[in-house]
């Protein structure tokens, strides 16, 4: 009984810690947006990696002296991917908000999720995505589709990264390889964020949103989600980071002052609720209920 009641505690903690987690990565993001009119997003998002690279190789130390060139090949991959990313998502949100930015990146994990499946109804939750990104991206004369473009392509990083960090967790121990990555990434943004620093010379508020950006968009989840994967399955924990583009919406409404109509929320949902089906469905099986 004793031993039903703590883990039962521990999911509640986890389940609370990775809704905090998801909260403050959209917040992050809202206060990077601020930081926009000066900076430009490739600006911020030069200071949020140096930011996460800052946090990371000191605390991960990682042995880049003994890396072969078997294990620093999807290193390198996986910075550029990192930066390419996280540049295609903010340069997004400039565009068309966060609520929408988010949940059509939102589409690159969902898309690893339905191709790894094999079940067939784990499969068919492909059409309700689909019409997921219609009723988000609504195409007409008014579109912004350098916008859509921008955060697709930043949901095709996001699922070529959750390929290579397998990759490089195969090959590397540890999280030695995400931390080499993010030094990498952060190697290659600092000309930028030189340039940006000399040309641009922001003030002490827009330096603190781009600081929120990199605390708590990369810091604060990093941490969160290290110590919750620990606990929880893999399908699960992506199941509750559907939660994303819930917070990003809400975020976007309630922070930043975007308008989302009905069809958008629609949109959302279809999104968010093909990806917990996938997840759940993705063996055949649901997991949710597997420690």
């Amino acid at each position: 009984m004793e031993q039903n009641e703590s883990f039962a505690r521990g999911r509640r903690t986890g389940v609370a810690t990775l809704m905090g987690s998801a909260l403050s990565n959209q917040l992050g993001a809202a206060s990077g947006s601020q930081a926009f009119p000066v900076l430009g997003p490739v600006g911020v998002v030069a200071v949020r990696q140096l930011i996460a690279a800052a946090v990371l190789v000191p605390v991960v130390r990682p042995r880049l002296r003994s890396f072969t060139g078997g294990q620093w090949w999807p290193v390198l991959l996986l910075a550029l991917v990192f930066g390419t990313m996280n540049l295609g998502l903010y340069a997004a949100v400039e565009r068309i908000g966060l609520g929408l930015a988010m949940t059509l990146e939102f589409v690159g994990p969902l898309a690893v999720a339905i191709l790894g499946a094999r079940h067939w109804k784990a499969k068919a939750c492909a059409f309700p995505a689909a019409a997921g990104v219609l009723a988000i991206t609504q195409p007409g004369p008014s579109t912004d589709y350098l916008g859509i473009m921008l955060a697709l392509t930043a949901a095709g990083c996001w699922a070529a990264y959750i390929m290579l960090n397998k990759t490089v967790g195969a090959r590397i121990p540890g999280v030695q390889g995400t931390a080499a990555a993010a030094a990498v990434s952060a190697t290659l943004f600092l000309p930028v964020a030189v340039i940006v620093f000399a040309t641009q010379r922001p003030d002490g508020a827009t330096l603190l949103y781009a600081a929120g950006a990199g605390i708590l968009a990369t810091v604060v989840p990093y941490t969160a989600d290290l110590l919750v994967l620990r606990r929880f399955p893999a399908n699960l924990f992506g199941i509750l980071m559907s939660i994303n583009p819930v917070f990003a919406a809400l975020v976007g409404v309630f922070v930043l002052d975007e308008t989302l109509n009905a069809v958008h929320w629609l949109g959302i949902a279809l999104i968010v609720g093909a990806n917990a089906a996938a997840l759940g469905l993705r063996d055949g099986r649901s997991t949710a209920g597997r420690p």
